[in-house]
């Protein structure tokens, strides 16, 4: 069985474009890694076995034979990066992917599930904020998706 990943951390990105992943994430995640762009102006990263996945609901769910289709998939794999974790549990995240995410020196980790999210802590912080959701009307939202928790 696999980890999911959970938690919010609050970390740094050095001169250098290196990140440490927290180590509760690192058990789930190895010692390689993809990060890639998110829909949400943020990064996912992912396992292998993850991007694996993640690769294969593109592949599944993308119709490549139309452009939109092929640029859509094209977004998501001409900019995913295959990280390696250094002895200190650091990746290095490219500049085009900061670019994307607009990531300064301080980041927000972010547990999702079956991947981590990098965020931008500004822009995370602002988003966290955002009255439509607070607990209160993720509660309402609950209640009118019918999820059962």
């Amino acid at each position: 069985m696999g980890y999911f990943m959970t938690g919010e951390y609050r970390h740094s990105i050095d001169a250098k474009g290196r990140l440490i992943i927290p180590s509760k994430l690192r058990d789930a995640l190895g010692s390689r890694v993809y990060v890639t762009i998110s829909i949400d102006k943020c990064l996912s990263v992912y396992s292998i076995e993850e991007f694996g996945k993640f690769t294969e609901n593109l592949k599944d769910q993308i119709d490549t034979s139309t452009a939109e289709g092929r640029k859509i998939r094209r977004s998501f794999l001409a900019n995913a990066a295959d990280c390696e974790l250094d002895s200190q549990g650091r990746i290095i995240i490219p500049n085009n992917l900061r670019n994307y995410a607009g990531l300064g020196k301080d980041v927000v980790i972010v547990g999702n599930m079956e991947k981590a999210e990098i965020w931008d802590r500004a822009r995370y912080d602002e988003d966290f904020d955002d009255p439509d959701f607070s607990q209160e009307n993720i509660a309402k939202k609950v209640e009118e998706l019918h999820i059962r928790l």
